[in-house]
């Protein structure tokens, strides 16, 4: 899923170490904030209507599992031959659709498949729960209070701009929505109206979802003339301040000849492509594990979800729906 930290609203909400207070004394809050920001009366008592919270989705919130599974592991739950096959599938029945989306927005096609598949398995999975309640709930708890109350009052910017109605905004639990799990922030940042229908409509709409993907890949500094990396092998000792072991410290990067003179060379024991661009050596279990030479894309993908796992499994899918 896809949770993202760009915040639209400056919010003066409550301070994080105060009591949670009544749930109904909160929602009378947030609806005080949301009429200072635009949300009309109609829009508030939609989205409010019969409102609780939900103590599944704080159960949900608190009950995260570790990060335990291998690389190895998270690949064969992720870049499947099944998912393999229904993203060429897809590919073949909207060929057209994302012919004209990667034109203009300068993003290949399999990317774009690549990141619905894995997101939500090809928009079959958008998640069970009302966004407006979901949110509700955890801008009321402490923990997080903050983002989701800024991300609450975006949801409901939503509502009001007429792009869908509240009792239709479903998500996960935590507010992701649509096919390609935006969170509300995302949404008013990057959802588009391909089909020019004044709604953007990532739930249900395929040139929305594909278009908004898009969008959101090329405004965070896609470069289509590249693709996102290879996984490779290292024949010499390299000096581990310049290997990337997490996905917030992807910034020394070399020219890839520059790799190759160091002993970088491809998994199958072939020499690396004579190209001058830059690349970055990730090794995301440590010196023992699989290793990977990305480029400038790669980054771009680790915006949407700060994963060096999820990075490499949208790459690796990427490369099966296009060429295997």
């Amino acid at each position: 899923m896809l949770i993202m930290a760009i915040i639209i609203f400056n919010l003066p909400i409550l301070q994080a170490d105060e009591e949670e207070g009544p749930f109904d004394e909160w929602i009378s809050h947030i609806r005080v904030l949301a009429k200072e920001k635009g949300v009309s009366d109609k829009t508030l008592e939609s989205a409010f209507k019969d409102i609780e919270r939900n103590e599944r989705v704080i159960e949900l919130d608190r009950k995260q599992p570790e990060f335990t599974l291998t690389l190895d592991e998270y690949l064969n739950n992720t870049v499947t031959k099944g998912r393999m096959n229904k993203g060429k599938k897809h590919y073949g029945e909207y060929n057209d659709l994302l012919i004209q989306i990667s034109k203009e927005f300068e993003v290949q096609p399999r990317f774009i498949l690549a990141l619905w598949g894995i997101e939500t398995s090809f928009g079959r999975y958008t998640g069970s729960f009302n966004v407006i309640r979901s949110l509700s709930t955890l801008s009321h708890d402490l923990r997080r209070r903050d983002f989701f109350t800024d991300e609450l009052i975006n949801a409901l910017t939503i509502i009001e701009q007429g792009h869908i109605e509240a009792n239709d905004m479903m998500g996960s639990w935590a507010g992701a929505m649509g096919q390609n799990q935006f969170m509300p922030s995302s949404f008013l940042s990057y959802a588009t109206d391909f089909n020019n229908d004044s709604k953007k409509d990532i739930w249900n709409t395929q040139s929305d979802v594909f278009a908004s993907t898009a969008n959101y890949l090329s405004s965070s500094g896609w470069n289509s003339s590249e693709t996102w990396g290879r996984e490779v092998k290292v024949n010499k000792e390299i000096d581990p301040e310049i290997i990337t072991t997490s996905a917030k410290s992807i910034d020394v990067s070399r020219k890839i000849s520059e790799w190759a003179d160091l002993g970088v060379i491809n998994v199958d024991g072939t020499k690396l492509p004579d190209v001058n661009i830059d690349a970055y050596l990730v090794y995301p279990e440590g010196t023992d594990g699989k290793k990977f030479l990305v480029y400038d894309n790669f980054k771009t993908i680790m915006k949407w979800n700060r994963s060096l796992f999820f990075g490499i499994s949208v790459g690796k899918l990427s490369d099966m729906i296009e060429y295997y």
